[in-house]
Order: C-alpha cells, then structure tokens, then sequence
C-alpha cells in the first residue's frame, strides 16, 4: 500500500514539474525569485525532451510500482500518461524535441512579455 502511495505521489511531482518547466515564466511574473528555480528547471526539461533522455522520477515511480504489486512501463512520463492522450500513435523523436522546443518558445515568450511589462510599468 505504501509503495502504491509513494508511486502516485511521484507520479503528481512529476505532472507538478512539467506544469512548472511549462508554465513558470507566467508564475516569475508574480514571484520574480522564483526565476532562479524556473531557469535551472526550464533548461533541464529542455536538455531531457531534446536529448531523448527520461527523467529520473520516471524510473522511480516504475520501481515504486513493481514494489507495490503492479507494473511499471516502458518509455517515459510523458509518452505513458499524457502522449496517448493528444497523440494515440506514441512518441516519436519529432514530437519529443517538438515539446522540448515548445517549452523553451513559450517560456522566451513568456519571459520577453514580462520583461516588457516592467519597462513600460511606472
């Protein structure tokens, strides 16, 4: 039961994490310290989708669920839980590097937004 637990405790760290390489230049806007975490975190979600690599929770939360009684499964977050979704023929290398290149697109728009903003601000 714990290993069950931990698993999907992972398995939401990880969403949370996405969510944040994604989305966190919108939340510097509110919370400029928080730059120094997005940066580091932007740019290893990045290096991960653009390398082809797997994030180091994924392997954990398979462990956590072999422990637990269940399976793991094969590839990454992103093409198990969310590529079946938008994408029901899987993850190719052109989608991965797509999502890799789309977040660092959005969060350069993001961050030139702000920066503009704060300029013409009084």
């Amino acid at each position: 039961m714990i290993y069950h637990v931990l698993a999907d405790a992972v398995l939401v760290l990880h969403l949370a994490f996405i969510m944040f390489v994604v989305l966190g230049a919108f939340l510097t806007a509110r919370f400029p310290r928080l730059i120094w975490l997005h940066l580091p975190a932007l740019a290893w979600g990045a290096f991960i989708e653009l390398s082809g690599g797997i994030c180091p929770l994924t392997p954990l939360e398979n462990r956590l669920r072999r422990l637990a009684g269940g399976e793991g499964y094969r590839g990454g977050f992103i093409e198990h839980y969310l590529t079946s979704l938008i994408y029901p023929g899987g993850l190719t290398r052109e989608i991965q590097v797509a999502f890799g290149v789309g977040a660092l697109v959005l969060n350069a728009i993001a961050y030139a937004a702000i920066r503009g903003k704060r300029k013409i601000s009084p």
